[in-house]
């Protein structure tokens, strides 16, 4: 194919003008569209370099003699010719398909990559993204978040080249201020970083830590104890003193007082001091007295039925206990205080006293001795009292027996522990025996 029958299209100014070419005629140009599943068969992944000559090379075909030379020839070579052209924008189509569709993804590409500075604790570094927002840029490198972390901007927040995001990660701070203890969170990296953001005030206070000492992930334990104004009373003065002091005996001490022996403050001298509290130094002196007491006894009374009534005998005496208590004796800055029981101890443990109490009826008085003086008898040898006893301690009750008379009269334990009515009933009949010999003295009284 001769050049002046088609020309190969060559950029920046070459005389490649196609105008020279013969002007086919319609008809001989036949569609050359091809569907879009049809094209993608010639896309290819290799970009066409700018400026590159696109040509079209000429086909090969088998030797055609065609027709014969005369009229019909020159319709031949044109039909031929066009042939070739539309093998040519064949050619040339699926190329330049492949060229469109680089540019346009291209600008795609770059329009969605984002340059972005992510700052994670403190360390940034810059990098490139399609992350539409914050949360999928975090998501795609990896940063975990949690509840006490800070990302900013929000997680939500959208992205474009250029923006900055940092996130600062939590901190656990267990921090005893003044005393009271409690958790807090941090996103401070220092010391004096959380100090500030807690709102700490540090001035003159004392620190368990330095103020530069770094926070790791897992957290750090600070004591901090600010400035507080304390009076301290003592002997007389007051001492008026700044302290950050963990107890009042140290706040006390800084005020140049000591505490010897028994003295103490009026607040437990290893409480926290509180700003504004007067404390006030007691001097103690004193002693411990021991005294004993007696623990009473208690009484436990038993019915008996072999015992007339109105009768009761002791079966077991009764013993009071001993408690020993001992006992504080103390003076208060010169003022004597009451005595305070420090211990109680029970040295012997009180024994109960048993009394049998009669329930056997008393029988009918025998013949004689009811029409005699009872009465003046009783006040002669006891005075009238049922539980007397003289004092040798042989007779007793209100005849004055002695034990072998009243058993021999069958009554039973002590005379002058019987009933009033048991012993004069003995009384008679010892008298039916005896007649008044057994009272030598006080006889002649019961007949008046």
């Amino acid at each position: 194919m001769s050049k002046s029958q088609y020309e190969t299209y060559e950029p920046y100014g070459h005389d490649t003008s196609v105008h020279n070419a013969e002007t086919l005629p319609c008809g001989l140009y036949r569609d050359t569209y091809r569907p879009a599943y049809e094209a993608q068969a010639y896309f290819v992944t290799e970009p066409v370099p700018s400026r590159q000559v696109v040509s079209v090379p000429e086909p090969v075909h088998a030797e055609d003699p065609g027709p014969p030379e005369g009229a019909d020839g020159h319709a031949g070579r044109r039909r031929r010719v066009a042939e070739r052209h539309e093998s040519a924008v064949r050619r040339l189509l699926p190329q330049a398909l492949v060229v469109a569709f680089l540019a346009g993804g291209t600008t795609a590409f770059v329009a969605q990559d984002k340059a972005i500075e992510l700052t994670v604790d403190g360390r940034p570094r810059t990098l490139h993204t399609f992350a539409d927002d914050v949360h999928e840029l975090l998501a795609e490198q990896g940063v975990r978040v949690g509840a006490h972390d800070m990302v900013a901007p929000a997680p939500g927040a959208a992205l474009s080249s250029g923006d900055a995001v940092a996130v600062r990660y939590g901190r656990p701070v267990r921090l005893t201020l003044d005393g009271t203890r409690r958790e807090v969170w941090t996103t401070a990296d220092t010391v004096e970083g959380a100090l500030d953001e807690l709102g700490v005030r540090a001035e003159g206070a004392y620190l368990s830590a330095s103020r530069s000492q770094p926070i790791g992930r897992a957290g750090l334990a600070l004591d901090v104890r600010t400035e507080r104004a304390v009076t301290i009373m003592a002997d007389g003065r007051t001492r008026s003193i700044r302290t950050n002091a963990a107890t009042v005996r140290e706040a006390v001490e800084e005020a140049g007082i000591g505490l010897n022996g028994q003295d103490t403050t009026s607040v437990p001298p290893d409480s926290f001091p509180r700003d504004g509290q007067t404390v006030t130094v007691l001097r103690i002196s004193g002693m411990r007295e021991v005294r004993e007491e007696q623990i009473p006894f208690e009484t436990e009374r038993t019915e008996d039925p072999t015992l007339f009534k109105g009768t009761e005998v002791v079966a077991q005496p009764g013993q009071p206990g001993l408690r020993r208590d001992t006992y504080l004796l103390r003076t208060v800055n010169g003022v004597r205080d009451r005595p305070r029981r420090e211990t109680s101890e029970v040295v012997r443990e009180p024994r109960k006293q048993i009394v049998k109490v009669g329930t056997k009826p008393l029988p009918a008085f025998a013949d004689g001795g009811d029409d005699l003086d009872w009465h003046r008898l009783a006040a002669c040898e006891s005075g009238g009292r049922p539980d007397a006893v003289d004092p040798s301690g042989t007779y007793g009750g209100l005849y004055q027996f002695d034990a072998h008379t009243w058993h021999s009269l069958g009554g039973s334990g002590r005379p002058q522990d019987a009933s009033a009515a048991e012993q004069t009933f003995r009384a008679k009949k010892l008298y039916r025996r005896r007649g008044s010999a057994p009272w030598p003295h006080c006889g002649r009284r019961l007949h008046g």
